[in-house]
């Protein structure tokens, strides 16, 4: 038996969007897990997202204001199926990225991040997959806003990089 995920950061409601785009929603409500990785902006989209998932983990981001900061940590760990998680709004500048994210979550196979709206994946030195899901809600200089599905199975993560049509 495997578990799906969602992997979801920089929504930016209602700075860059009105409202989660119908995929998103879509998205969560098919997913066993749901993460995301910071800069909600508001708390009525963390909200939303708490209710229609029973499995979340977030973290708050530098766009995100006292409420969302007192709701959501710093970073997040979890475990799904063998694999550890860490959740974090921030790594910092490219360069270097994996070394330094190696030094800092040393127990950790998976690190989900956000900030950039850069879509990411990639694996340390020392094995560590970094995955970043792009935003939903604002391409910046990307050409479509993502976000990012997996499945987990036995030590494994399958991850697919999805377009969102924002109009929708």
């Amino acid at each position: 038996m495997s578990t799906s995920l969602l992997l979801l950061a920089d929504t930016h409601i209602p700075a860059r969007a009105r409202r989660l785009p119908t995929a998103v929603l879509e998205a969560i409500d098919a997913a066993d897990v749901v993460v995301h990785a910071g800069d909600w902006v508001d708390a009525a989209t963390l909200d939303l997202v708490e209710s229609r998932t029973s499995r979340f983990h977030g973290v708050y981001g530098n766009n995100d204001g006292p409420e969302l900061r007192r709701r959501l940590p710093e970073v997040a760990r979890f475990t799904v199926d063998g694999l550890r998680f860490a959740v974090i709004h921030e790594t910092g500048p490219a360069r270097r990225r994996e070394e330094r994210m190696d030094e800092l979550f040393p127990d950790t196979d998976v690190l989900v991040f956000g900030h950039s709206h850069i879509p990411w994946d990639t694996e340390t030195p020392a094995g560590m997959r970094l995955l970043n899901p792009g935003s939903p809600t604002d391409r910046r200089r990307q050409p479509v806003c993502t976000m990012m599905t997996a499945r987990a199975h036995a030590g494994v993560l399958e991850v697919t990089l999805v377009p969102v049509d924002r109009s929708r």
